[in-house]
């Protein structure tokens, strides 16, 4: 049986190989497109085609793992992508992609989801919000770097798909050394009941910060650049902005979520989510200074970087284990909504005042700090809701 040191360290490799893969793919298709004369607006519709996969195969997530289990749903996931990838440099044309990417964002959803849950599982509650912070790290480093193999394109339109090829390809090797671990089997009450309405009901708040990171991940990657340059800014200057929320996120996600394992994951979300508030209501404010965009980005970033790692592990401690694959899926949608729903939203507020689309997201971000103070722990058998409980009455 590997050791579960063992078992976290691939976890959190494989993750990381998905966030490099991610972050070449995404820009890479969208240059690659643009160099064929599509559209702007196609060209974005296509991307979304990898989050509309992701939320197609979401009804299945759960069922795919109660029958593979998670070594075997994760190699599923990564057939699906390895197919995609290698198909891609072999074909042309926008409808061929935009179907290849469907797929692509099938079996990104199989694998991010089986290794976030594998890892949840088998973390120790009070080293939880440390490991998952470790999680979204991988994958953070692994999205920065992997813009940098666009420089391989003149070595060849394939290079650039080979070595996503390979990362994937060397996953399996990974894999191989862990045995097949399948989840918490569920009685036959807890089969009978709406799993999804009860989670909902007792956890709604654990499940706000996903569609949050999604919403706001696709602004800053889809929308900013059409912020920038109606305000004046250069194309250079928003490469340099542009990666600055994304540095924030690195250098607190894993103190975050070490402060969540002591201090309280709620706590913990509702102070970062004043603190990236107000960030983002201020930034319309300093638009004439660009080390003051810039710091903003990067507070922001720091404090909001961690909330979809955050929320799911909120979500675990307090509802039961069986009730976390169901939460898994749930969080994905809601990540995916988030993501389809900021581009459509931004592209209004943009034509009312550039501005408006950060003061938006800071309002979003401060609703969620007060929904937090009416929200109370009340799920049966869960893990932590006498802490919970204990932690809101010395906060009062």
């Amino acid at each position: 049986m590997p050791s579960l040191r063992l078992m976290q360290t691939t976890l959190i490799v494989l993750v990381g190989f998905a966030g490099i893969s991610q972050g070449l793919t995404l820009p890479l298709l969208a240059i690659l497109l643009e160099q064929q004369g599509v559209s702007s607006i196609a060209n974005g519709v296509n991307a979304a085609a990898m989050y509309i996969g992701v939320m197609l195969v979401s009804p299945f997530l759960e069922r795919l793992l109660q029958r593979l289990g998670y070594r075997g749903a994760i190699i599923l996931g990564l057939i699906l992508l390895i197919s995609t990838t290698v198909l891609i440099p072999l074909s042309s044309g926008l409808v061929v992609w935009f179907f290849l990417r469907l797929f692509m964002g099938s079996g990104d959803s199989l694998l991010h989801y089986n290794t976030q849950l594998w890892l949840t599982a088998i973390a120790p509650p009070e080293k939880r919000g440390r490991m998952l912070s470790i999680y979204g790290l991988a994958y953070g480093v692994g999205f920065s770097i992997g813009p940098l193999g666009i420089n391989l394109l003149p070595l060849g339109l394939w290079v650039p798909f080979v070595l996503v090829s390979i990362l994937y390809a060397s996953s399996f090797f990974l894999l191989s050394r862990l045995k097949n671990v399948y989840p918490e089997p569920m009685g036959q009450q807890q089969e009978g009941q709406n799993r999804f309405a009860y989670v909902f009901r007792y956890g709604w708040l654990a499940l706000i910060p996903s569609f949050l990171y999604g919403y706001m991940e696709s602004s800053l990657n889809g929308s900013f650049p059409v912020f920038g340059l109606r305000i004046g800014l250069s194309m250079e200057t928003v490469s340099i902005l542009l990666p600055s929320f994304v540095l924030g996120a690195l250098i607190l996600q894993m103190p975050l979520g070490a402060w969540s394992d002591k201090v309280g994951r709620k706590q913990i979300m509702m102070s970062c989510a004043v603190i990236g508030g107000i960030a983002f209501i201020l930034f319309p404010l300093a638009q004439g200074s660009l080390w003051m965009m810039l710091t903003l980005l990067v507070i922001a970033g720091a404090v909001v970087g961690s909330f979809y790692s955050l929320g799911m592990a909120y979500a675990a401690d307090i509802l039961p284990s069986y009730m976390v694959p169901a939460v898994g899926v749930i969080v994905g949608v809601n990540f995916s909504a988030g993501s389809i729903v900021a581009p459509n939203l931004n592209g209004v507020l943009l034509g009312v005042s550039p501005g408006l689309m950060f003061t938006v997201m800071g309002l979003l971000l401060l609703a969620f700090a007060i929904a937090g103070i009416f929200f109370r722990v009340a799920a049966p058998h869960s893990t932590r809701q006498k802490e919970e409980q204990t932690a809101q009455t010395q906060s009062i």
